[in-house]
């Protein structure tokens, strides 16, 4: 692998991880379409420490403010919503990885992302002019950290447990679940990407145990250290700008542009699947 094709894919790993577009199912989809194979466990664990840093990089103060009072309502929220992900990546592991090798559910998949999001956003701009016609200034912006409960973090953590299936936004799912419950846009938006954080360390052991497993230096795949550090610097730069503009599109705008972009993706995906057969053979 070459410096500009490890820029190229850092820079889709840092954009769908955080974008509601699923990082998981364009991985799919790039590699059935270029006919590559999975990338080495040492590049894909650059490529989410890349990403790890870009979560940290924009919302520090807010896992600062975490860190210095571990014992809050808003830390067991954050565990709440991680255990159902555990649970379903554990116990339907074998599954996943057939899912991920094969990409047969994955025209589905982008379409139950689009439906998310869809719909999500039609809930809370309903529930916004509701309140607004109730003269309900106070509930108009929704629940924050003080007001949210363990209902809320659990509904959040499932919709991420379902995200485990490629083509299933991570972001997507988790946004569109705070916004069922009617969290505000911004806390949402916050709270689903301080919500990544273990969901990445949980992927970046993975790979850490297989890359001991395989004898570390030996599953390098040859890729030079050059192309490494480029991956790495690019799924870093471009998450850190993917996380701002996904705060400042939620706060100020809406989520239809994705929606829409994932439910024509999944459409193109099943037209291929069941029909022209050039890609997903």
């Amino acid at each position: 692998m070459d410096v500009i094709a490890a820029i190229v894919l850092g820079a889709v790993q840092g954009l769908t991880e955080f974008l509601p577009v699923s990082s998981s199912g364009h991985l799919v989809l790039l590699q059935k379409i270029f006919g590559v194979s999975e990338p080495t466990m040492l590049f894909d664990i650059m490529l989410h420490i890349g990403t790890l840093a870009a979560v940290f990089a924009v919302l520090w103060k807010d896992v600062l403010s975490i860190l210095k009072k571990l014992f809050q309502p808003l830390t067991a929220y954050l565990i709440i919503a991680t255990v159902p992900a555990v649970i379903f990546a554990l116990v339907l592991k074998k599954h996943i990885e057939a899912a991920f090798e094969s990409g047969r559910f994955l025209g589905f998949a982008f379409l139950a992302t689009a439906a998310l999001l869809a719909s999500a956003e039609l809930l809370s701009r309903r529930a916004r002019r509701a309140s607004d016609a109730a003269g309900n200034a106070d509930d108009a912006g929704g629940k924050t950290a003080n007001t949210m409960n363990w209902l809320d973090a659990l509904v959040i953590g499932f919709l991420q447990a379902v995200a485990v299936i490629p083509g299933v936004s991570r972001s997507g799912a988790t946004l569109s679940g705070a916004l069922f419950r009617r969290l505000d846009r911004d806390f949402a938006a916050r709270f689903s990407f301080i919500l990544s954080i273990p969901a990445i360390l949980g992927a970046l052991v993975l790979e850490l145990a297989k890359f001991a497993k395989g004898g570390g230096a030996s599953v390098g795949g040859g890729i030079g250290m050059a192309a490494i550090v480029a991956g790495t610097a690019s799924a870093a730069v471009t998450g850190f700008f993917a996380v701002r503009l996904m705060l400042k599109i939620v706060r100020e705008k809406s989520l239809w542009g994705f929606a829409i972009y994932t439910g024509a993706l999944g459409l193109l995906v099943l037209i291929d699947q069941f029909g022209t057969r050039l890609v997903l053979k």
